[in-house]
């Protein structure tokens, strides 16, 4: 399942979770919060949400029921094309901080989260970005 849900903001945040009350949740949560959201329950359609979507950030669930969330995570960082994009990985996988640098992920959220720890880690990747990217003009 793929869904847009738009709101006036400029930022784009991509979701991909498999668990439909989360993605729902977060869902819900960035869309009032003003941002652009595009959801996918597998990750399998990566390739549409950054040519279609551009999103400025993506959160990231681990263990999606198609393919491995780390293995999404590693293509997006090893293409020069996908890597300034922030990934935020969103898992309850007790293990999964070692998976920041493993894999290169800007950084990680642990299920359950509080709504403004979510919100807060997102603004941080967004302000980076930006620094980063006015950096380069």
């Amino acid at each position: 399942m793929t869904t847009v849900l738009e709101k006036e903001s400029s930022r784009r945040i991509a979701i991909i979770e498999d668990e439909e009350d989360v993605r729902n949740s977060i869902s819900s949560l960035l869309t009032d919060a003003g941002y652009f959201v595009y959801e996918s329950s597998h990750g399998l359609d990566i390739s549409d949400i950054i040519n279609d979507f551009n999103p400025d950030l993506i959160l990231l669930d681990l263990l999606l029921e198609s393919v491995d969330g780390r293995e999404i995570c590693r293509v997006l960082k090893e293409d020069p094309s996908t890597s300034p994009i922030p990934v935020i990985i969103i898992s309850g996988v007790s293990d999964i901080y070692n998976t920041i640098t493993e894999l290169g992920a800007n950084d990680i959220v642990s299920k359950p989260f509080l709504p403004s720890t979510l919100l807060n880690r997102i603004e941080r990747q967004l302000a980076n970005r930006e620094t980063s990217l006015a950096r380069t003009l």
